[in-house]
């Protein structure tokens, strides 16, 4: 039997530390390190010159390297293992200060010149990535199949309640006809025909909510898109706190007819006006501006609050669907609009404001050429 010849048996052994994928570090039972092999030095961005003799806390965040040496202590005196042949997910730190995630497995081999234990470290930070966008994904289809549960919610809400309330409105005007034949005081008539034009409101406004929720392929057809921002009024401030809010409709004169599928762009007005009434709540100067103009063989429309504006930090992201600083909501209003803008050929933009003025989004539709009505 040969007996291999140490300078070829020690050239191996390095050969094998440096191409390693994972690091390899080898210290004594004091904590310092021997070998720290090509891995880990791209993983740390320490040369191996700069850290054997070095004690290995070194690559550990303060909370994990003030402990290190009691470990030792404690595993030499008393045998009992944390993570000696068992390994476990740590934080590593880099050269630079940054903690990151590895996966941290130690053995104990006893040689002539002591104990030494053998660290195999793993970079988790790629797996973790992964780990995080399926979360993600996980979290995004929990969301959307509680956006199809309100879709159907709200279609099956909007239907039971326009039997109720088609029935309030017949027996009002039963009851109107019949104060009217029994020559009830003209105030108390009056009253009945506002209690029946309300009722007659809310089936209206009902009946547009249940458009607004059902799933249907585009219809397009030529609306007057004053018209659009009148019903979007109604539907926005309806059960809103909004006294002490004025509202300005800033509309350019002989507007033309604009070729869009009338709920869905409603759908975007609403959300525009609800968002910039959230905006100034709070405000003490409190104002929404809709303003409508013809540019360039496009419809803008534009609707601008008098808040702070939206932070530097949120614009990036604000048409992206489950982003958002609200408490509640799913995030998906703007990431929606924009979508169905896009679809019409235009876009949704936001001038995200600051430095004295509110934000302000902007929504472009272009507009048909061989149009030629206009809104009266």
């Amino acid at each position: 039997m040969s007996v291999e010849n140490p300078t070829v048996s020690e050239a191996r052994l390095l050969s094998v530390l440096d191409t390693a994928v994972d690091g390899i570090i080898v210290m004594d039972d004091g904590g310092a390190m021997l070998v720290f092999n090509k891995a880990c030095e791209r993983l740390f961005g320490y040369t191996a010159a700069e850290v054997i003799g070095r004690n290995i806390k070194l690559l550990m965040p303060p909370e994990f390297a003030t402990a290190h040496d009691g470990f030792i202590r404690r595993y030499v005196d008393t045998g009992e293992r944390r993570i000696i042949g068992i390994g476990r997910e740590v934080r590593g730190q880099h050269r630079d200060g940054t903690a990151f995630p590895i996966e941290l497995s130690v053995g104990e081999a006893m040689t002539p010149d002591g104990r030494q234990f053998i660290g195999i470290v793993r970079d988790l930070r790629s797996r973790k990535a992964v780990e995080n966008r399926l979360n993600q994904l996980q979290a995004q289809l929990v969301h959307m199949a509680r956006v199809n549960a309100m879709d159907e919610m709200g279609a099956a809400i909007a239907h039971e309640l326009n039997q109720p309330l088609t029935a309030v409105m017949l027996y009002l005007q039963a009851v109107t006809r019949k104060a009217k034949t029994i020559g009830l005081d003209d105030m108390m008539v009056e009253i009945l025909g506002k209690a029946v034009r309300e009722a007659e409101r809310a089936g209206t406004i009902i009946q547009r909510m249940r458009q607004f929720v059902e799933k249907r392929e585009p219809e397009r057809q030529a609306v007057d898109i004053r018209r659009l921002i009148g019903d979007a009024l109604e539907l926005t401030l309806l059960g809103t706190q909004v006294i002490g809010i004025e509202v300005i409709r800033d509309e350019a004169p002989d507007l033309p007819m604009v070729e869009v599928d009338p709920v869905q762009i409603q759908q975007i007005l609403v959300n525009l006006i609800r968002n910039a009434i959230e905006a100034i709540r709070h405000q003490e100067r409190r104002w929404v501006r809709i303003g409508v103009h013809v540019d360039d063989h496009q419809l803008t429309v534009e609707v601008e609050d008098s808040g702070t504006g939206i932070p530097k930090e949120l614009v990036r992201n604000i048409f992206k669907a489950f982003s958002t600083s609200k408490r509640t909501g799913l995030g998906l209003g703007l990431a929606i609009s924009r979508s169905i803008a896009q679809n019409h050929g235009g876009d949704l933009v936001v001038d995200p404001g600051g430095g004295g003025h509110g934000a302000r989004f902007i929504l472009r539709l272009p507009l048909n050429l061989a149009t030629t009505a206009r809104s009266g």
